[in-house]
């Protein structure tokens, strides 16, 4: 079942995030590693932005979460993470392709570059990797993130971003 996340759900999406971000550990730039990857105030602090978590359950266990937030002109797929117990199992693809439902506006993600396995995920379900310039330049006008992310991430787009907001040419 997918549900959208309500306060009641706050510690849960607190555990999942930290407890699957633990993937990231050694892989992504040490000066961008936190312990926790994500505090209670970072994640008020995305909720109050405007970010709205979503889940997927079975049988009441909630196996991940995935947020989107308007920004602009485009949904940014934001904080999209599954317990390790339950990855490879369908749950994110699950979870994307309903979030990928409820906008009709052009839908793009980041991740950390060196996150091969996230950025494989995301092409698995249609969505196109930019280029450097193109993410940076994508970063920089959606996301509020430190130049040190800017420069250590990737951007994908679905089918929508690349015809209104990419512009650079595949």
């Amino acid at each position: 079942m997918i549900r959208a996340c309500d306060e009641a759900d706050f510690d849960t999406i607190l555990a999942v995030v930290n407890e699957a971000a633990e993937a990231y550990r050694g892989v992504i730039p040490p000066d961008r590693w936190r312990e926790p990857y994500m505090t209670a105030d970072y994640l008020r602090s995305e909720i109050e932005a405007g970010v709205r978590f979503f889940c997927v359950e079975d049988q009441g266990e909630v196996l991940g979460v995935m947020g989107i937030q308007d920004v602009r002109d485009v949904t940014l797929v934001r904080h999209a993470y599954v317990r390790t117990t339950a990855q490879r199992r369908g749950a994110g693809g699950r979870l994307l392709a309903h979030l990928c439902d409820l906008t009709e506006r052009p839908l793009l993600m980041g991740t950390w570059a060196d996150a091969t396995w996230a950025v494989s995920f995301y092409e698995k379900y249609g969505f196109k990797r930019v280029g450097r310039l193109e993410t940076a330049r994508l970063l920089r006008t959606y996301w509020d993130i430190p130049e040190r992310q800017v420069q250590t991430s990737v951007v994908l787009g679905d089918a929508r971003a690349w015809r209104r907001v990419v512009r650079e040419v595949s």
